[in-house]
Parts: C-alpha cells; structure tokens; sequence
C-alpha cells in the first residue's frame, strides 16, 4: 500500500485519497463552472486562455489533447483552428465536467472533429508521439503525482511538440500578494456559497493555488520530464503563469 501523503490544500492527505476528494470538488462544481470562473477572474480567464491559444503555434491538420479540459473553452477555440483535417481531443478525469463540456460544445455546433476522453493525466492513454500539442489549463495543482503527470505528457507529445501548462502561480509583488491573498480567503468562498452553494470547494481551490508549485519550480519540473526550451510568462502580476516546453 502506497504511504506516501499529498496535499490536498492545506490537508495532508493519503495519496490514493485526493484524486476521489478532487472529483467530489468538481462533480460539485461542475454545473456553475462558467460562471464561477467569470466571477472569479472577472472576465480576465478568457484573455489568459486566448495568450494560451496564440502561444499554442497550433494550425490546421494538428491533432490536440486539452487535458482537465472541463467545459471545453479551449477546446472549442482549437477545434476552429485545426479544421476538418486536425482533431482535437478534450480529456478530464472527472466525468461531470466531461459530461457539461460535450453538452457545451454540441451545443456550439463544435463536435466533427472533438473526442472526449476520460483519462487520468497521469496515466495518459494514447500512443507515445501522437499529439502536436498539449494544453493543460488550471488543472495540474489538482493532479496528485504532478511529475509522473508531465512526464506522461511528454510522451504523448510528437517531436517538436509543445506542452503548455496555465496555471495559477505566486504574484511577484508583495503588496499585491497580500491583496491577493485577502480576495482569495475572504471573497471567493463567498461567492461559491452564493453562486455554488458549496464555499469549501472554492476554500480548497484558493488552497491549491497556494500549495502548487512556482514558477522556477514548475519550470524545473518540465525539465525534468524531458521538455526543453521550458520559458514561462506572468500574467496579471504573476496571479497565473504560463509555461511552454517543447519535445526534441
């Protein structure tokens, strides 16, 4: 039996035990995810999502795997830029985000070239060297073994490929850090027991951000899955990061 322990936002949990309490957060979730996340952000999740999509280098003909897709934002704008030609696979571990993501997306009229998948990041199941390029979008402080989750990323990913990790990180101004800080313990629960009906997902979520490695770190960590070239962004003050390695 696997002892090791994990975090599951200030917890220290088993590590066979967050995967199932990260599910219940999301099955949670899952129906008011959209909004949340406007509320949340206050809009600003569709500019780092669209400096993801122009970072992405992806054109016609490629084939992508949105990992912890959820409901299909990027998805969707990849769908459009692959055409007919290319396929875009949307992957979640937790089913009741897969499930509003195809009802979106179907929906949007977006469905010729989009596969829904449910896969465990860290166990990915698709044949190594198979995708142009991988996106995973505010979902890898939730994966609970994050190294063996990029080193399975990498081997999906073609050569030449690109992974792109956003995901929340450390603001790098103190003053703003503390505003920050404040908004995410104070104000966000709030809000999910306003919208959600459930402020402890969005206490653990603000956890997570917390708890998820920075940005040197997370970079350090591509590295050490076998991506090269790794360079990350700040975006808004360091609040969300975007990282970008590519196979060779």
């Amino acid at each position: 039996m696997d002892k090791r322990t994990t975090d599951f936002g200030y917890e220290k949990v088993a590590f066979e035990e967050k995967a199932g309490r990260v599910a219940d957060v999301f099955h949670s979730v899952a129906s008011r995810y959209d909004t949340m996340n406007d509320l949340m952000s206050m809009g600003v999740h569709r500019v780092w999502k669209r400096i993801t999509i122009e970072r992405s280098g992806v054109r016609r003909g490629h084939k992508v795997l949105d990992i912890a897709g959820g409901t299909g934002d990027l998805t969707a704008k990849f769908s459009k830029r692959v055409g007919d030609q290319g396929q875009v696979v949307l992957a979640d571990i937790n089913s009741s985000m897969l499930n509003v993501g195809r009802d979106k997306l179907t929906d949007l009229g977006l469905c010729n070239n989009i596969e829904y998948v449910q896969a465990n990041a860290e166990a990915l199941p698709f044949e190594s060297n198979t995708f142009d390029c991988i996106t995973i979008a505010f979902g890898l402080r939730n994966v609970t073994d994050k190294a063996k989750a990029l080193r399975s990323m990498a081997r999906v990913l073609k050569p030449g490929g690109r992974l792109l990790v956003l995901e929340f990180s450390k603001p790098v101004n103190p003053v703003f850090s503390k505003v920050y800080d404040e908004y995410s313990f104070r104000v966000l629960p709030k809000l999910g027991q306003w919208v959600a009906n459930d402020p402890d997902s969005y206490r653990y979520l603000a956890e997570s951000i917390r708890m998820h490695p920075d940005q040197e770190t997370l970079k350090h960590m591509m590295e050490q899955a076998g991506l090269e070239r790794v360079e990350y962004t700040n975006l808004t003050g360091g609040v969300v990061a975007l990282h970008r390695g590519i196979k060779l």
